[in-house]
């Protein structure tokens, strides 16, 4: 039998994350990073909560992630994001599912805000040209 692998995708703001998952010793890699070197420590921390809510489901699975687009923290929490979609579909486990959506909806579910774009002849989204009444 093929070993079993799944791609997942995250989305947060403009950072698209996808996340590689297959049968492993729990190395997590995100764009070909170790996970322990990603900085500020702040994104780190957010990236392992998926790992440490799973437990011993998240120590034999490889993990790999490559994101693009948007922030520093955008892009960890696209990366959050896939790796907990990631872990759902590749144990199928309902007990996984329900503790994710009980800690942070946010873990499996997309935030779908996006930035609205910038109109003609104005300096910015909604602010347009101040005049002054007298």
């Amino acid at each position: 039998m093929a070993e079993k692998i799944i791609n997942v995708s995250g989305k947060r703001k403009m950072s698209i994350a996808r996340a590689t998952i297959k049968k492993g010793n729990g190395v997590v890699r995100i764009n070909k990073k170790l996970i322990d070197v990603i900085s500020p420590e702040m994104a780190r921390e957010k990236i392992k909560e998926p790992l440490l809510l799973a437990g011993d489901k998240a120590k034999k699975v490889n993990i790999s992630v490559s994101v693009k687009g948007g922030g520093v923290m955008s892009q960890a929490e696209a990366a959050r994001n896939a790796i907990a979609k990631a872990l759902v579909e590749f144990t199928g486990s309902k007990e996984l599912k329900k503790e994710f959506i009980e800690y942070d909806r946010h873990l499996l579910v997309s935030d779908v805000r996006r930035t609205e774009p910038q109109k003609p002849c104005r300096s910015a989204a909604r602010r347009g040209k101040q005049t002054s009444k007298r």
